[in-house]
């Protein structure tokens, strides 16, 4: 079953992205580089809890 998460911006801390994942198959957070409007540049964005 998959659940959704937030990802949050690493460098603003602006929660940018909504999106799913399978806990079986990744039980740890996910790291992702994505472009935050705020900074205007791509930057890592981290699974929040």
């Amino acid at each position: 079953m998959r659940i959704k998460i937030q990802l949050r911006c690493q460098s603003c801390g602006s929660q940018n992205y909504i999106t799913s994942k399978n806990p079986k198959s990744h039980p740890d957070r996910i790291e992702v580089l994505k472009y935050c409007p705020k900074e205007r540049q791509v930057t890592t964005h981290q699974e929040m809890k």
